[in-house]
Order: C-alpha cells, then structure tokens, then sequence
C-alpha cells in the first residue's frame, strides 16, 4: 500500500511539474519583454525569478524522473537522493537571484528611471494569476511532504510576491508618480526570496548530512521502544532519511526473554504505526551477549 500511495504522489508531482513548467516558461519571455518595454527592475526582477521557477520544475521534474530509475548492486537505494540534490541546487538559485536583484535595485535608488506604470501594471497582474493559477497546481503535491516539491512551491511563492509587489509599485508610480517604488518593491521581494532559498537549502544540507527526519522525536522513539516488554536496553539508535519523504531508521534492542521474534515484530509495528518508518532495521540480541560485547570493549 506505501508503494502503490508513493507511486501515485510522484505521478501527481509529475503532472503538476509538466503542466507548471510549460505554463511559467512561456510567460517568462513576456515579462522580461514587458520589463524592458516598461523600464521596470520589479518587473524584469520577477522574470528573472520566473526564469528560475521554469529551471526549477524542470530540474524537479528531471529529478523525479532520475529518482524512478531501479536500484542496483551500485546504488542500493536507487536515485532517490537526486531529488535533495535539485532541492539543494533550488535553494542556491534562489539565493542568487535575491542577491542580483538587490545589487541592481542599489543602482536604481542612486539613479531613478522613468516607469511606464500602466504596461508595468497590465504585465504584472497577469503574472500574478498566472502564479496563482500555477500555485494550485503545485498545492496537493506540496502537502505530501516531499523537498523537492516544497522547493518548486516555494519557487513560486516567491515569484507570487514578485508580482504582488510590482502591481503595487506601478500603483504607486501610478498615481504618486513615485519612481523609487520600482527598486524599493524589488528588494522587498528579494528578502521574501533568500529567506525561501536559505530554508530549503538548510533542509536539503540537512538530509545530505544524515541528520533525523525533523518530524521524529528521537527521545519519544526510544521511549516507546523501552516500554516494549523484555526490552531493558537501547544503543546504536541512528535515524536518517534517504529522501525528505523516506525516513529510515536503524537500532539495537537488548532483550531480557527468549521471545526474540515477537519483540522484533512489536519494535517494528511501533515504528510503523506511531512514528510513520516505513523503512527500518532493528537488531535484538539477549542481555548476555550484550555483555560480552560490553566486556570484550573492556579488554581492547
């Protein structure tokens, strides 16, 4: 059942990837055009982020691809992590981008350019309900928990609050003719970006560095397995995950009884049922030869 509900989730994601890629590459030609036709950084700065949205959910959709492939006496678990890796590669672009967009904006407090509001206006409301529109594309798939999708979604977030930011500054430009609205708008939204691109990248860093799956409490899994009976020890308890959505984990269990197979099941039945682990790997062994193992360290 986990497999056949895993395989339907990557089939959404695909879906949702396929149609959002083909939706925001082609309006990123329309507002770079529009961009510099209008003279706007707010606008030409969502293009560039919407670039980055396109190169986002291709990267994503090529990763899940990669991720589908078998696993072999080579990569035992597959390509799975490839998924983290464009997560990874998502995050730095977004901090890059952010990073642009604010030099550029510096240039244009010292130096204002003249805007064309209306056409600023008319291109950046178009790009809003088209991130919308992308948006609830990528909603279902972004609940499932996977970082490869949160790094899509948030993409878009970002490129969302790009062109609420440049409705707002053509509104302003509009109507206040305040020409400093353009750059002021576009280092609001490049802040709302790095802070996106510095939490998926940590998350992705994360998962590359073994740490625990951030929804498991490590304290109430060996509490849980503790209350086990005929379980009077734990040690070499370790919990990483493969990917965002692929939790593992792996322990020793100390029994004090002879009921070796019914303890295993129960330890494992635990993991599934409480903690969600579809993916782990317990050892039990007697107190006795924990003992002599315990007394053979002793004597290195």
């Amino acid at each position: 059942m986990h497999h056949h509900h895993h395989h339907h989730h990557h089939s959404e994601n695909k879906k949702a990837l396929f149609v959002g890629f083909i939706i925001i590459s082609a309006f990123v030609l329309v507002e770079f055009v529009g961009g510099i036709l209008t003279n706007s950084l707010a606008l030409l700065s969502d293009a560039g982020h919407m670039f980055s949205d396109a190169i986002s959910l291709g990267v994503g959709l090529i990763a899940i691809k990669i991720g589908e492939q078998f696993t072999s006496e080579n990569k035992t678990f597959g390509y799975k992590r490839i998924e983290v890796l464009a997560a990874l590669f998502n995050g730095l672009l977004l901090i890059l981008i952010s990073i642009a967009i604010m030099w550029e904006a510096l240039h244009r407090f010292s130096e204002p350019h003249i805007v064309a509001s209306k056409g600023m206006l008319i291109i950046a409301v178009i790009g809003a309900l088209v991130n919308i529109g992308v948006l609830i594309l990528l909603k279902d798939a972004h609940n499932h928990g996977n970082i490869n999708m949160q790094a899509a979604f948030l993409h878009v977030v970002g490129d969302l609050l790009g062109s609420i930011g440049a409705i707002i500054a053509s509104l302003l430009i509009m109507f206040f003719g305040w020409t400093l609205a353009d750059p002021f708008a576009s280092v609001i939204v490049a802040f709302l970006i790095i802070k996106s691109g510095f939490s998926i990248t940590y998350d992705a860093v994360h998962i590359l560095m073994e740490g625990k799956p951030i929804h498991l409490d490590m304290e109430q899994v060996r509490k849980r397995l503790m209350q086990i009976p005929g379980v009077v020890k734990i040690h070499d308890l370790h919990a990483w995950s493969i990917t965002s959505d692929f939790p593992s984990l792996s322990c020793h269990l100390v029994i004090s009884t002879n009921n070796h197979d019914e303890i295993l099941k129960e330890a494992l039945r635990e993991l599934h049922d409480t903690f969600h682990i579809e993916h782990a790997t317990v050892q039990v062994e007697s107190v006795r030869v924990d003992l002599e193992k315990y007394e053979h360290h002793l004597c290195n």
